[in-house]
């Protein structure tokens, strides 16, 4: 007997079957905590009921402004409001919302908004001179600019183009908003950081982005009311969902538009910031940050880090403060982070590097992912011994739809039937993912791979050493052997000989670094190391 709904009567209908959005969140918290803080800034205070009333007016303003549902609307803004804003009011008429790094050149800005074809941009004034220098190199049509000013950080508006606040007073806050038919629709356009060759546009549906903001509070363990400090930039894979997921939880999101230790810890103390996400250099800030930058707090605040895998020695020192770390893994492709190192029981007695160690792993997937494999060159699952290598791949309602006008991309990608994560990792018997290395980074000295993450973990042990990237140097013998770039510590001191003497005492002779390299470590808007351009360096040195 069969069981299809035509045979039995058990169809979608609107009582029972209702697409899948994170927008609901906000319609439901407008309902339930309308007068309960939404998003915080500095003196700003904005209740749920205001909330919903300014992102109703931003949808009905963009489609007075004729923008109609499936095309794109673009910001360039750091985390502000308006950037809060804008991940609900633009798809709540129908758009996509294309955030854009604010920390990318004019030609890449202008490639994004040509390639996603931006209809309307909503710019931060510091970045509007960065903005009309795109626009002015665009091929295609100029976008409509709205121009936000910031006064809370002293930004001025330079009065050139339309006003974010002028633009929300043509919108109507009881707009009725334009929910998807099919939560497969698209939600929102994130690039790829483009750093070999033009940037992919990662699409995002409604419903992965919905089940995203689902799965993170179970694995965050989070109940209602949190306050979520907002430091993963909401150009990056949207800031980690958090945005969207506060609303279910009646949750309070403080804005951070500059991220330094003061900002961090004024925010723990003065607003009770329970939970915030962000790379390993945030917690190195945190941990060397001058005793007249922090501020002493009671609770114990829950921190997602993401990127490279946190040096142990990072994970011992930030958890004395009154941080408890749990690392994530994920990249833009998959909304973010999908697999955290899941805390067990029977680890509860570990203490010092062994317990750190544990704590760097990437873990197990979400509640909204299906089990992740490490393949080898066939697309077939390495067996889990914790030593056999193979490329991450990742599977589940969390996996991007696919790169925006590039399908021969996107089959590459999900060749196997899995999103290739690019990155190089080990399953252990216990189902824990490991990352081994970026493809790209083993470095290759002698016919002997060398995974520059385990140098760096071993530099990162000496008391002078605030930041460490590890790349292949090429060399006449050995084909490439490992180069350190160092960041020191304010104050400290250490030398060349100093650092490798060091590593040699803890590494078998091929993985010890052969030259070191002292300075400042570019680093992109997410904190992450940029490893290419230290390639180039280490190439001609």
């Amino acid at each position: 007997m069969g069981w299809m709904a035509d045979e039995t009567g058990l169809g979608k209908c609107a009582a029972n079957y209702v697409p899948l959005t994170p927008l609901s969140h906000l319609v439901r918290a407008a309902e339930v905590f309308p007068e309960r803080e939404a998003l915080v800034y500095g003196a700003q205070r904005t209740s749920y009921r205001e909330y919903h009333a300014r992102v109703s007016r931003l949808a009905s303003a963009l489609v007075t402004a004729g923008v109609t549902p499936g095309e794109v609307v673009a910001t360039l803004m750091p985390n502000i409001p308006a950037q809060a804003e804008a991940h609900f009011g633009v798809p709540a008429c129908g758009a996509v919302l294309n955030t854009i790094n604010t920390r990318l050149d004019v030609a890449t800005v202008a490639y994004i908004l040509d390639h996603g074809g931006a209809k309307v941009l909503i710019a931060d004034s510091q970045f509007l001179p960065l903005a009309m220098e795109a626009i002015a190199e665009m091929e295609g049509d100029a976008p409509l600019v709205i121009e936000v000013p910031d006064p809370e950080e002293g930004v001025p508006g330079l009065g050139e183009q339309v006003d974010y606040e002028d633009f929300l007073a043509t919108g109507d806050p009881d707009f009725d908003w334009i929910l998807p038919e099919d939560e497969w629709e698209s939600l929102s356009l994130n690039y790829t950081s483009g750093t070999t060759g033009k940037p992919k546009g990662v699409v995002y549906s409604h419903r992965g982005a919905y089940l995203l903001t689902m799965g993170t509070p179970v694995s965050w363990r989070m109940t209602l009311f949190p306050v979520i400090l907002q430091i993963p930039p909401l150009f990056h894979c949207n800031g980690w969902h958090h945005v969207w997921m506060a609303p279910m939880l009646g949750g309070r999101v403080v804005c951070c538009r500059n991220v330094t230790a003061k900002a961090v810890y004024d925010a723990i103390a003065d607003e009770g910031v329970t939970h915030f996400g962000g790379a390993p250099i945030v917690l190195n800030m945190l941990i060397n940050a001058p005793e007249d930058e922090r501020r002493a707090f009671d609770h114990l605040v829950r921190v997602y880090t993401a990127g490279a895998p946190p040096p142990a020695a990072t994970l011992s020192r930030i958890e004395a403060l009154g941080f408890e770390v749990t690392h994530v893994y994920g990249l833009t492709e998959t909304h973010g982070h999908v697999t955290e190192c899941l805390w067990q029981e029977e680890w509860k007695d570990l203490q010092g590097d062994a317990r750190a160690a544990k704590k760097a792993r990437q873990g197990v997937p979400y509640p909204m992912m299906e089990p992740s494999a490490v393949l080898d060159r066939d697309g077939k699952p390495v067996p889990r011994d914790g030593e056999t290598q193979g490329e991450i791949g990742l599977r589940g309602n969390a996996v991007m739809k696919g790169y925006y006008r590039n399908p021969k991309a996107t089959a590459e990608a999900f060749a196997p039937g899995y999103f290739l994560s690019g990155d190089l990792g080990v399953h252990h018997p216990d189902g824990y993912l490991q990352i081994a290395d970026r493809a790209k980074d083993i470095i290759i000295s002698g016919g002997e791979n060398v995974s520059s993450v385990e140098v760096e973990g071993v530099l990162m042990h000496h008391p002078a050493v605030l930041l460490c990237a590890v790349v292949a140097k090429p060399d006449d013998k050995w084909g490439e052997v490992p180069c350190a770039f160092v960041e020191l510590k304010a104050g400290a001191e250490a030398d060349e000989a100093e650092l490798i003497a060091f590593a040699r005492e803890r590494l078998a002779g091929f993985k010890t670094p052969k030259a070191v390299v002292f300075g400042e470590l570019p680093k992109t808007s997410t904190g992450k190391i940029q490893k290419f351009e230290l390639r180039k360096v280490a190439a001609g040195a």
